[in-house]
């Protein structure tokens, strides 16, 4: 999160080719254009292990002009010109194929929904009709309970509607080879940022890290909020360990949203109380999108993680990371709310106005002619 819209990262995707020779990442800017003064970096680490990461690759892009694209895949390719064209640029060396134009972003929300649902927990904490439990979990009575779910699943007092709706951004699409990108191993750890010459302007991984995990309360807009958020996108890997103790807060007020405190996914893994939401805290500090990417199947959001930290062989198989056409905001809040890994509509959203794809280039759909600037 940044100030200046052609630094301000909104999403990023990385998936799997049902092929098995590719890996396709993408990331949306909220900016309608790109900056000729930024670098835009897809950085792609790779090991034979989660969590152990041995090898990097990063893909550069520069935008010296108006529909002028410049990338470059470490010092094995490269490509230039117009990339605006849905058929996108092959590389030189034919190791990837570039998009960059604008495009419809996939991501939904209920956001007025979401902020009237942690109204009603926040009032009920203010009131001490609500207590945290040991490990900070707010422990709602049945009606404060009934109040959350439907002020979710409404917007306003009427149907869910997305505040992201029409979303158009800038976005740049990349489909690389595989054996390009995945030297240290098969499992990749994939993250994008905005970067002048000097430092790094914004970062992003997973979302809902900064804008829900992060700040004074979920989609808060006062200045301290955004500070912190902007600091933890740009710091070191080892400075963001500093951030644990205000997302174990935030993990513990997301966990009491269905009435079930210590149902949250990883919970059981620290029984006592105090340390209830530190794995999955030290999980979302190390803020990379997962890949497996010797899986040919994509369908779960945090498939690696799951895989991995909870054990559930059923995703073995699952590339994970971060396919635009996944139900990735009913799955995360699943997997924080209430320890599921099938999507409930908990903001009464199934999907996009426009479906995007995962296996036809460039994958996000066209944006609308009255697409909305966010």
């Amino acid at each position: 999160m940044t100030g200046n819209p052609q630094a301000d990262i909104g999403d990023v995707y990385a998936w799997t080719a049902s092929e098995g020779d590719r890996l396709n990442l993408g990331m949306t800017v909220v900016g309608h254009t790109f900056s000729d003064r930024l670098q835009y970096i897809f950085r792609i680490d790779s090991g034979k292990a989660f969590g152990r990461t041995t090898a990097s690759t990063e893909i550069i892009c520069r935008f010296p002009a108006p529909k002028m694209a410049s990338c470059q895949l470490g010092t094995v390719d490269s490509v230039e010109g117009d990339a605006s064209d849905a058929e996108g640029l092959e590389s030189r060396n034919g190791h990837f194929r570039l998009f960059a134009g604008l495009r419809d972003d996939p991501f939904y929300n209920n956001v007025k929904g979401s902020l009237a649902a942690y109204g009603v927990v926040l009032a009920a904490l203010k009131s001490g009709a609500a207590q945290p439990d040991e490990a900070g979990c707010p422990q709602l009575d049945e009606e404060t309970i009934a109040k959350v779910g439907d002020q979710w699943r409404h917007t306003d007092g009427g149907p869910a509607t997305n505040l992201l709706a029409n979303w158009t951004a800038s976005a740049i699409v990349v489909s690389v080879d595989l054996a390009v990108v995945s030297k240290g191993g098969a499992i990749l750890a994939v993250r994008g940022s905005s970067t002048t010459s000097a430092k790094t302007l914004d970062r992003m991984a997973r979302p809902f890290v900064g804008n829900t995990l992060l700040g004074v309360s979920p989609f808060s807009t006062d200045d301290a909020s955004g500070d912190e958020r902007e600091a933890f996108n740009t710091a070191s890997a080892k400075a963001r360990m500093s951030y644990m103790a205000r997302i174990e807060k935030s993990l513990a007020f997301q966990d009491s949203l269905d009435g079930k405190c210590g149902n949250q996914l990883l919970t059981e893994r620290s029984p006592a109380p105090a340390q209830r939401y530190h794995a999955l805290a030290t999980m979302f500090v190390d803020d990379r999108l997962w890949v497996n990417s010797a899986a040919r199947v994509c369908r779960q959001f945090l498939a690696v993680e799951l895989a991995s930290l909870a054990k559930l062989s059923q995703f073995d198989g699952d590339c994970g990371g971060r396919s635009p056409t996944y139900d990735t905001p009913n799955m995360w809040r699943s997997l924080l709310v209430s320890g599921t890994t099938h999507g409930i509509a908990w903001d009464g959203l199934r999907g996009d106005e426009y479906p995007a794809s995962a296996t036809i280039f460039p994958f996000l759909a066209p944006p609308d002619p009255k697409g909305v600037d966010h």
